[in-house]
């Protein structure tokens, strides 16, 4: 049998009576141990240290995470280099959060990668779905990324959104649930620069 986390991460149904959770237990209370000196920290310097304990790898001198910041699990989360992260931001990470370079999320915003099935007998078992945002892109303040979902490079989630498919490359997507609403033409890309 694969281990838990290969499972989450891949997307498989995992019960919470799987006999293998208990090490989920123990990432989860490891993580809300620490949680409390990461979002206590009074400078960005200090915030990246807490963060590289809670994920178990550093986060590049480049990145900066603002607090409170909120994860249950946390050692599923990779982000890139020139990333800025707002104010209290939300990231459920069990199914894989990874944020490419130069990434800008605004404050408020979650990613959730974990899901549960529809039907009420399996519903206390877990599914997770990886969510990947691309180099460049923007997620405004308040918007939600469901599991799955992956955000094309240079793209922006509007405001408020809840993004519950795939953002292709160089779009525009607002609404609940998110739509297209512009593509992102280079000249525009060009002249803000």
């Amino acid at each position: 049998m694969k281990d838990i986390f290969h499972r989450l991460r891949s997307g498989e149904l995992v019960h919470l009576h799987d006999p293998e959770f208990y090490r989920v237990d123990e990432v989860v209370n490891r993580t809300l141990a620490l949680s409390p000196s990461l979002n206590n920290s009074t400078s960005t310097d200090k915030i990246r240290e807490k963060l590289g304990e809670i994920f178990g790898h550093p986060l590049d001198k480049s990145t900066t995470v603002f607090v409170p910041f909120h994860t249950n699990f946390g050692q599923s989360i990779k982000i890139g280099k020139h990333v800025f992260i707002n104010h209290a931001c939300s990231f459920l990470d069990m199914g894989g959060i990874t944020i490419e370079d130069h990434v800008l999320i605004g404050p408020r915003v979650n990613l959730v990668t974990e899901n549960h099935p529809l039907l009420p007998s399996e519903r206390r078992g877990m599914l997770c779905q990886r969510i990947l945002i691309k180099q460049n892109a923007w997620i405004g303040a308040g918007a939600t990324i469901l599991p799955g979902v992956t955000i094309g490079e240079n793209s922006i989630v509007a405001a408020g959104a809840v993004v519950s498919r795939d953002v292709p490359a160089n779009t525009v997507v607002g609404g609940v649930p998110a739509k297209m609403l512009k593509q992102i033409e280079f000249n525009d890309l060009n002249n803000n620069r």
